[in-house]
């Protein structure tokens, strides 16, 4: 075959077929478990019922859409949704970003397995061992948290059931639990700066603050955008096992999110097309929030199309 007549894109997918036969399994599984799901978006406009299926249901149109916007609790899971993911980026998302820089600067390399061995640790763990952690750490009868206060001359605090205290804690919880694995990423795209650039750097007197503003920050920069824009765009996302293990019916109204609101109002009570419905109004929201932050991350040259 005349390789001139070949497209350049073709050219390079035959020289590397074999990391592109590493994306089947990839594939493979986004197809059957994403894409052949999507189907099941019907039922979100129907009166679904699991006898008569998806073909026998009953059409509604937005009946169950009108039903979530009116509710009396959708503003209130809404503010709870959009606060907590703004805690968890605002606070959550620098945190591995620093700790891939401090771990990048550490050159006793045994410190430094050591350091991040013993920080991607609480990743494995279950949210339902790290909850019960919480719970017996924050006992106002027993837990060392409130021993101190009580040694220090105040009163024990039911801080699980104190709405001010709820959010801090889930999003302190969630920061522990995902920062050292968070760092893996940047630490792998801290390895492919080029170390002549830091020995210049020295050269030309730059002290480790200067090398880590002006060198490693600015290679690390794509990583951060890419992640950042993948992040905005699961806003509404917060995770159900957390909040469903920890909240109560005193933290309602600053720990009820689409999750667990879901939970409680669809599944429990057998409402499947109202469940899909807000499934459905996440992903459409969540599908407007990554192409905006992508806009916006294409001003500073660091879209992701």
């Amino acid at each position: 075959m005349n390789n001139s007549k070949v497209s350049p894109v073709w050219l390079y997918m035959r020289k590397n077929k074999w990391l592109y036969f590493l994306l089947i399994p990839g594939f493979v599984y986004l197809f059957i478990f994403k894409y052949i799901p999507m189907f099941g978006i019907v039922i979100a406009f129907q009166d679904f019922n699991l006898l008569k299926g998806i073909s026998g249901s009953e059409w509604i149109g937005f009946e169950n859409f009108r039903y979530l916007f009116q509710s009396d609790d959708f503003f209130t899971i809404l503010r709870n949704s959009l606060l907590i993911s703004f805690y968890q980026v605002l606070f959550g998302f620098p945190a591995p970003i620093m700790l891939a820089i401090l771990l990048n600067e550490i050159r006793n390399l045994l410190f430094k397995r050591v350091a991040q061995t013993v920080l991607y640790l609480p990743h494995f763990i279950s949210w339902v061992v790290i909850s019960g952690i919480i719970i017996n750490m924050l006992s106002p009868s027993s837990g060392w948290v409130n021993r101190l206060i009580v040694d220090f001359g105040g009163e024990p605090i039911h801080f699980l059931l104190k709405p001010e205290y709820f959010r801090t804690i889930l999003v302190s919880a969630e920061i522990w639990k995902e920062l050292g694995w968070g760092t893996i990423i940047y630490l792998a795209a801290l390895t492919s700066v080029d170390p002549s650039l830091y020995e210049s750097a020295t050269i030309d007197g730059a002290n480790r603050v200067q090398k880590i503003w002006y060198i490693s920050l600015p290679s690390i920069a794509t990583t951060i955008v890419i992640i950042l824009v993948l992040r905005v765009g699961s806003v509404l996302d917060i995770g159900f096992e957390q909040i469903f293990l920890l909240y109560n019916p005193a933290t309602y109204k600053v720990a009820d999110v689409f999750e667990t609101y879901t939970y409680r109002v669809g599944l429990l009570e057998g409402r499947l097309s109202f469940t899909a419905a807000v499934g459905l109004f996440k992903s459409v929201v969540g599908l407007v929030m990554i192409v905006l932050a992508n806009r916006i991350a294409r001003l500073f040259g660091k879209s992701l199309w």
